[in-house]
């Protein structure tokens, strides 16, 4: 099976795929990361406001660790999928990654697009000053850094770093190879594009939106609108805007996480809430810890299937380190044990 590799901006949705059935083995997804029935594959280069928004460059899918499990006949979700990959990532980056820049003006010299792959690369392997390196030059990366498959891979072995700060150097990078400036236009050409009818770029906006959120562009609007979409009629439209407000990371967005988690029809956006509130997103572990009690509620809610059921215990044992049996007493003992310490 071929991943869809986009020659043109001008893109339609993904071939789509069988999807594979859900656990929660989470890991972080960006667009195109999904082999689906259609998942987030870039913006159109027309109708955009700005020179930035004009120069949107294809999301090329680079599904490796979900075609593995495609292929081999694998149990698992993508989520499990992308975990497994980005952890073997992440181990060889560390062996095979290139020395930190020594001399910051021989660096200087180095076009944009190697500047932001190899600090990527660093900051995934965790190599000193990577991160700091990748915040004093993302602005200057606007315009000179294109997505390409390299990119892609390395935001998404970032976006599932244990560390919060490689996470946001993930963001930071893809912002800037989607041509997306930290500014009111591009976040108005985002929202214009998630009320598209188109549905490729619809999906991807929900994401980036996610991702202008985290950066603190009008984050609580960009949190209301997607909310709005956890209604939509569209499941994949669901799912991404579950995953939008992941990377968004803040508090407020734990509810309606939550009340996804309960209340959507799908399984696979269950799976996904599920995910962002247990490990994937944005979110430090106190804010994981918030949902506790509400998923300790949805062990026993005799309104949720055995899967759902089964997709909380396993939230709270990511969220609280804690390897407990899938009993909802023994982890309501334990919750409140831990009140009164």
């Amino acid at each position: 099976m071929d991943v869809p590799q986009p020659s043109s901006p001008e893109l339609g949705a993904p071939v789509a795929e069988p999807r594979l059935q859900p656990t929660l083995e989470c890991g972080t997804l960006g667009p195109g990361s999904d082999i689906g029935a259609s998942g987030p594959v870039g913006p159109a280069s027309s109708g955009a406001p700005t020179a930035n928004a004009k120069r949107f460059g294809p999301l090329i899918a680079v599904a490796i660790g979900v075609l593995l499990a495609v292929l081999v006949g694998a149990i698992g979700s993508a989520h499990a999928a992308w975990g497994r990959f980005a952890n073997l990532f992440a181990t060889r980056a560390n062996a095979t990654s290139p020395a930190p820049p020594k001399d910051s003006r021989q660096f200087d010299r180095l076009k944009p697009q190697t500047q932001a792959e190899t600090l990527l690369e660093l900051a995934v392997s965790r190599s000193d000053g990577a991160v700091d390196q990748i915040s004093s030059r993302v602005d200057r990366w606007q315009g000179k850094v294109k997505w390409n498959s390299r990119i892609a891979t390395l935001t998404t072995a970032a976006l599932n770093s244990s560390d919060m700060r490689v996470r946001e150097s993930g963001i930071e990078v893809e912002l800037a190879a989607y041509g997306l400036a930290k500014n009111s236009a591009s976040l108005d050409y985002l929202l214009q594009a998630a009320a598209s009818s188109d549905h490729a770029q619809k999906i991807w906006a929900l994401w980036a939106l996610g991702l202008m959120a985290n950066r603190g562009v009008q984050t609580a609007r960009v949190v209301q609108v997607l909310t709005t979409h956890l209604k939509d009629p569209d499941e994949d439209s669901r799912h991404w805007a579950v995953e939008g407000l992941a990377l968004a990371g803040t508090t407020d967005t734990i509810a309606p996480l939550l009340q996804a988690m309960h209340d959507d029809p799908s399984p696979t956006v269950r799976e996904s809430a599920a995910c962002s509130l247990a490990e994937s997103g944005m979110f430090t572990r106190e804010q994981r810890l918030s949902a506790v009690p509400q998923l300790l509620n949805y062990t026993e809610d005799p309104s949720l299937d055995t899967q759902t059921h089964a997709w909380a215990f396993q939230a709270l044992a990511d969220i609280t380190g804690q390897h407990l049996p899938n009993d909802s007493s023994a982890w309501r003992n334990w919750y409140e044990a831990r009140r009164n310490d």
